[in-house]
């Protein structure tokens, strides 16, 4: 008797133990089913789409065709529109800032013989930044080395950089323009080596038995400058085409200066500037290529001065 009712003792506390275990089991089961959420959720409606950008089926830089046949060529000018197309801020500045600068920057384009799609690549070079200056020391809008600034008829020296002065620099690169179109009779090539270098372009046509831009092996920078190049064009000669909408009170305006010829030292130039009707930092503003707050001009040289004429800078009142 005593061994059944043991017997009967485990027997009942090992049914108990099993009767915990279904509990605890159903109620981590039923908890897990209210967490867990529901497999196929209702999609959020979604109010703004990433798209691609539209490739045209043809194009022309300079007169010359744009091989857009080839999918090497067409993809490469898609990175390049989709590039420029999403850095929003910075295309937006380009067109605010494009009349003021392509103002000055057409004429002197024509007057040398230079197609006016090579206004886009000065774009491409700086970005519209006079004062800008690269790691390797290119300068200011159309991005000069010093030697070849020199060669082109610039003075560049700790007093007077002609790299700052929009006109003096942006016919200084016409001259180099002009002298690689004589060795490639291509725009496009001409493009190129103004990114590699006259030699640089050269040094590839001969090795790949190429004059072809888009038949051309190059490293990385020269290969996407080209595209850059049209790209831009592309987006600043059809802005809404890209979603872009500026209105023409949005665009900065071209600036009025009057010209003073200079020959002569000027000790103080902040004195100079207040003789003129306008403060040091203007002078300096329209004046980049000034380098110190004094000109000795020991050799007497003439230079012309950019003064902005009564209201310029106020658009009202008068006071520059």
């Amino acid at each position: 008797m005593e061994k059944f009712n043991n017997r009967f003792l485990r027997l009942s506390l090992f049914l108990s133990v099993i009767a915990v275990c279904v509990v605890l089991t159903g109620l981590f089961v039923n908890s897990s089913k209210i967490d867990t959420p529901a497999v196929n959720p209702a999609p959020e409606v979604v109010n703004h789409y990433i798209r691609p950008v539209e490739i045209p089926a043809a194009m022309e830089f300079a007169g010359e065709k744009i091989a857009l046949q080839n999918f090497d060529v067409k993809e490469a000018l898609d990175r390049e529109l989709l590039v420029n197309s999403y850095f929003q801020s910075q295309t937006l500045m380009y067109l605010k800032k494009a009349n003021r600068y392509f103002h000055v920057i057409v004429p002197i384009l024509k007057e040398h013989d230079i197609p006016e799609d090579f206004k886009y690549l000065c774009l491409a070079e700086s970005g519209f930044q006079e004062k800008i200056v690269s790691p390797a020391g290119a300068t200011g809008l159309w991005q000069l080395m010093k030697k070849a600034a020199i060669e082109n008829g610039l003075e560049v020296n700790n007093e007077v950089d002609e790299r700052f002065n929009m006109e003096r620099s942006t016919q200084a690169a016409c001259r180099y323009l002009k002298n690689s179109f004589r060795q490639y009779g291509s725009w496009i090539i001409v493009a190129a080596s103004y990114n590699a270098g006259i030699n640089g372009i050269k040094r590839q046509s001969e090795l790949q038995d190429s004059r072809n831009y888009f038949d051309l092996l190059l490293n990385d920078e020269t290969s996407r400058y080209v595209y850059r190049i049209l790209a831009l064009k592309l987006i600043l000669e059809n802005p809404e085409r890209y979603g872009f909408q500026v209105a023409d009170a949005e665009r900065y305006p071209i600036l009025t200066c009057k010209e003073i010829t200079l020959d002569k030292p000027v000790s103080n130039l902040a004195a100079f500037a207040h003789e003129n009707g306008i403060n040091y930092k203007i002078l300096k503003y329209f004046n980049p290529w000034l380098r110190q707050s004094s000109l000795k001009n020991t050799l007497r040289k003439r230079y012309v001065l950019k003064i902005p004429v009564a209201g310029t800078r106020t658009f009202d009142t008068g006071n520059n």
